[in-house]
């Protein structure tokens, strides 16, 4: 986040209908909807407040597909905080988070001062469970990110999810945890 400035962008990645859209308007507008509009990318902002001072979120809900490479690229360089979700039915989309997991360190460099979320949605379909909770925990180890499911179609954790992502700009690095 750049010096003396609350305004705060955060990029949503993940594959196609993993519901990335639908964890942003939950959080932005409160609202959910079943049906599935492709998206291109969209901005909404948020003002939260977030340690006792206020923060403008300009939250931008990417893509799904893979058609528009150099838009990732420029919502990676323009991004503060990241956030890469998959749905909890659907393996393939976790396993689609590598390569734009990889981009955003070969962009950004060292993550160690960059908050980076992997979110598993969808948790209340756990009949159509692909992914369980400790590959998500072991995954968000390996990439030194941290880890939350989520249900935008229930609300739960979405307004967790933005909050910790702003608790860990705030905070400044564990000089014991991992480099």
């Amino acid at each position: 986040m750049p010096e003396q400035s609350n305004d705060y962008r955060v990029v949503v990645f993940g594959a196609a209908s993993v519901g990335k859209s639908s964890l942003v308007c939950r959080f932005v507008h409160g609202t959910f909807s079943e049906s599935y509009i492709p998206t291109v990318e969209d901005t909404y902002q948020q003002v939260i407040s977030c340690n006792k001072s206020i923060c403008t979120l300009q939250i931008t809900d990417t893509t799904g597909s893979h058609q528009f490479p150099a838009m990732q690229r420029l919502s990676i360089s323009k991004g503060h905080a990241f956030i890469l979700v998959y749905s909890i039915t659907s393996k393939q989309s976790l396993l689609e988070l590598k390569p734009i997991f990889d981009q955003i360190c070969q962009i950004k460099g060292n993550l160690q001062n960059i908050p980076v979320m992997l979110v598993g949605n969808k948790c209340d379909e756990t009949g159509q469970r692909e992914v369980n909770m400790e590959e998500g925990t072991a995954i968000a180890k390996s990439w030194n990110c941290a880890f939350l499911e989520t249900s935008a179609k229930t609300n739960q954790n979405v307004t967790e999810l933005f909050e910790e992502l702003l608790k860990m700009e705030k905070q400044p690095p564990d000089p014991d945890g991992p480099a």
